[in-house]
Order: C-alpha cells, then structure tokens, then sequence
C-alpha cells in the first residue's frame, strides 16, 4: 500500500522531513549505534581528520577565499588576505574547533531528538545568509563536494582498522552514509529556501519571435 506523505510538512517540520528520509532510505536506530561505534573508534583520530578537511579546502583559491570572510559566530581578527591563511590563523582555528565538536556530537549522539535535529539544521543554516549573515554565503557546489572528500577520509579510517569485523564494517559504512545524505539534505534544505524567489507573484510566459521567455510581476 503506497504511504501518504504530506509535502507541507516535509517542506516545514524537521522532525516530519527526517522521518521521511529515515523511511526512505531506511536509517534505524541500529545506523544511530553504529555511528556510535565509528565514533569510539574515529573520536581520536577527530583532530588528524579535521585538519585533512580544512587543509583540502586552503588548497583551491575559490574555497579559501571563504576564510578571509568574517563567519558566524567569530568575533576575532580575519586575516587581510589569502596568502596570510593557514590553519593557525585564528579564524581557521575557530572553525577547527567547531568542526571538531560537530564530529564529536555526531558520533557520540545515541538519540536522535528535535533538539538534535535542530543542531543538523543549523549547521546547514550558517552557510548561507538564511541565518542572517551577509558575509558568508558558500555556493553549494563546495559544500556537495566536502561531504564527499569527509566520507572518503571516514571510509578511509574504517576500511584500514583491521580491528573492526567485516560485518561490522558494512553496518558503519551504510551507517555513515546514510547520515551524510541527511545531513546534506538539510544542507540542501536552506539552499533551495533561500533561492526561492520571494518578492515576486507569478511568472507569465512571453511569446516572441518564435520563442519563448517568462518575465515576473511583482
């Protein structure tokens, strides 16, 4: 039997769109666990993973100039241009620590509540203005392509512990993925909010020398 779902509240409570995606793609407590077990084993490794993140991101002009922008919550000195960043500048400091007790709260999350939801909301919600910060707005394409770079690091620290049995391996790494295509969405969530249009009523199509082209009314 084909289950209703109920495209406003996907679209406008956390908790409803989270079920959604866990009924999608089948995320159980059981992953919750297993993200607990990948972080007994990664929670020492956290510092060694972060700076491999940020250090990937220093590597191309158009992700670090990201750094020499003032960021949500930091009220220190930015460095006055690129070539003064490096990963103890103090804003990228900053976001190490941040990053670092994101992984930790992760990992070590057993149960998965609104305030917790809320948390994974509002890590997507910093990176663009959504949040009320004019000076940081990442263009998504960067931010799809470090979840890959963060998932292939994680794999990595799976896939080389030969402490870890074969079948535990596989229900980490499902685990893992799955949250990352959760926490991406709730990424993608306030990208899509913020590119909504929101001052104009209606687009009327335009015919004219054979083609045609959409002009908004406001």
């Amino acid at each position: 039997m084909t289950e209703h779902i109920d495209k406003s509240l996907i679209e406008n409570s956390l908790r409803n769109r989270f079920e959604y995606l866990s009924k999608f793609i089948k995320f159980t407590t059981d992953d919750i666990a297993a993200l607990n077990d990948l972080g007994r084993l990664a929670v020492p490794l956290i510092p060694i993973i972060v700076d491999q993140i940020f250090q990937k991101v220093l590597d191309f002009d158009i992700t670090k100039r990201y750094f020499v922008m003032r960021h949500f919550g930091f009220t220190g000195a930015v460095p006055v241009n690129e070539s003064e960043l490096t990963l103890e500048s103090e804003q990228m400091i900053f976001r190490r620590t941040a990053l670092s007790k994101y992984f930790k709260r992760v990992l070590r999350q057993k149960v998965w509540n609104d305030a917790f939801l809320e948390y994974l909301s509002h890590v997507g919600k910093i990176h663009t203005k959504m949040a009320g910060s004019e000076s940081v707005d990442i263009d998504y394409i960067h931010i799809n392509i470090l979840f890959a770079y963060v998932e292939h690091i994680l794999l990595d620290v799976i896939l080389s512990n030969e402490q870890i049995a074969a079948q535990k391996k596989k229900s980490v790494i499902l685990a893992l993925n799955k949250f990352l295509w959760i926490q991406n969405d709730f990424f993608a969530m306030h990208y899509i909010r913020q590119s909504k249009p929101a001052n104009f009523d209606c687009c009327v199509p335009k015919a004219g020398n054979g083609k045609f082209s959409a002009f908004c009314t406001r």
